[in-house]
């Protein structure tokens, strides 16, 4: 071998352009986002949180005192859309036209908690189930008279609702209720009674002056029609109130079909103090309230007994 000869290394392999973790040329080529495919997903995700809504459940926020001691402004609660069937309140916002039908429709308890739109407006009233179908009712002096017989109204010691921006307790509208405790919280002191239905069902209503609605004459409760009333009794438009042009309340019994769910439990509940401060959040949850069912107790037997309304 001439001592003179090279052995020359055999070139190298060009080196491979790198390639992203994907597996995509770095040059920019890589595949383009689909607008349509991530539309269409945005769209049937939309689609099934309401589809959700207006058939299982859906949550509801309290924004009345209508319903004290049982619900309190700020309340968050869930609403089950499937007990009574479903009908045009159903859907979500109530897009849907008014109709009397209804699909598996069934007609609720003595004493529940349910959804309502008056027939003026599309908005959720929240009250409660005091007659049914065929029932005669009226109003006494605060004392419901259900088929020819009061119903049982037992005085309870007075409710004492502590005072915050979600419950005020109001002066203008409660008088002197405000009391502060030897400890020194600010509460609302309300007369309260607990009423009775036929079913058994028992809960706190709050009666603290004498107003146009404590009393009415006797009517019958239509086929396919409920009557509805709050649980604060001075301050619900419900169905003893007559519905626009003349008042804001439901007008009388309401449809079957304008109820659109049963109110079930308490998820939980914000005293009005939140504000933009995350610092603040935390403190704004009122404590003992999440959790909270709202299905009503059933009274023990001979309860009926107890110290009968001696006020009025």
């Amino acid at each position: 071998m001439n001592r003179e000869q090279r052995f020359e290394r055999p070139p190298e392999p060009a080196a491979s352009a790198p390639h992203r973790p994907d597996g995509s040329p770095p040059n920019g080529d890589s595949q383009k986002t689909n607008w349509f495919q991530e539309l269409r997903g945005l769209a049937l995700m939309l689609l099934a949180v309401l589809a959700f809504h207006s058939f299982i459940a859906k949550p509801f926020y309290i924004p009345s005192e209508s319903m004290m001691p049982t619900l309190l402004v700020g309340d968050r609660l869930v609403v089950s859309k499937y007990p009574y069937g479903w009908s045009w309140v159903s859907a979500s916002f109530h897009i849907l036209p008014r109709s009397n039908s209804r699909l598996a429709g069934r007609t609720p308890e003595y004493g529940d908690i349910v959804i309502a739109v008056p027939p003026d407006k599309a908005e959720d009233y929240i009250k409660r189930v005091i007659a049914l179908p065929g029932d005669r009712i009226a109003l006494v002096n605060g004392q419901v008279i259900l088929n020819g017989r009061p119903i049982p109204r037992l005085v309870e010691p007075p409710i004492q609702i502590p005072v915050d921006a979600n419950a005020p307790c109001d002066p203008a509208t409660y008088g002197n209720a405000r009391v502060r405790k030897p400890s020194g919280e600010m509460v609302c002191e309300l007369a309260t009674y607990r009423e009775i239905l036929p079913n058994g069902a028992t809960y706190l209503t709050i009666d603290h002056m004498r107003q146009r609605l404590d009393d009415m004459a006797e009517i019958t409760i239509p086929e396919g029609h409920v009557f509805l009333m709050g649980d604060n009794r001075d301050h619900s438009a419900d169905s003893r109130a007559p519905a626009a042009p003349f008042g804001n309340g439901l007008g009388g019994p309401v449809p079957l079909s304008s109820v659109g769910g049963r109110a079930e439990f308490i998820t939980f509940s914000l005293d009005g103090s939140m504000t933009l401060n995350p610092l603040s959040w935390f403190g704004a949850f009122r404590s003992g309230r999440a959790w909270h069912s709202l299905r009503p107790m059933l009274a023990p037997q001979g309860a009926e007994g107890g110290e009968s309304d001696e006020r009025r």
